[in-house]
């Protein structure tokens, strides 16, 4: 691990979110970055942030952002906020506005 970044509390279902990082894991930073770019999913503005604040913390370390690559992401489940929205007969329905927190590492290739 050279480098990481992380977000808290994004207000997204990690279901959602955990479909966008399987695209991005393993590949090289700036590939990671293109393919979030051309990407039409909303979990893609969540993630070009952290990655982006990732690349601009090894830029600060002295490491170059060619030579790194995805080594670790992750996506945990964050705290449900509840609500309730009418339902029949004067009943309340539950809703679960799920967040999750995301992890993201940096490192070097192999080789370099």
């Amino acid at each position: 691990m050279i480098v990481k970044s992380e977000a808290k509390f994004l207000r997204i279902s990690p279901t959602k979110m955990r479909q966008v990082i399987e695209l991005i894991r393993l590949k090289d930073a700036k590939m990671a970055e293109s393919i979030l770019v051309n990407l039409n999913k909303r979990p893609k503005e969540y993630l070009l942030k952290i990655l982006r604040s990732a690349i601009a913390n090894a830029k600060v370390k002295g490491f170059n952002s060619n030579q790194l690559y995805v080594s670790k992401i992750l996506c945990n489940v964050g705290p449900s906020w509840k609500r309730y929205k009418a339902a029949a007969f004067g009943r309340a329905a539950p809703i679960k506005k799920r967040t999750c927190h995301v992890k993201l590492e940096l490192d070097l290739k192999s080789g370099e």
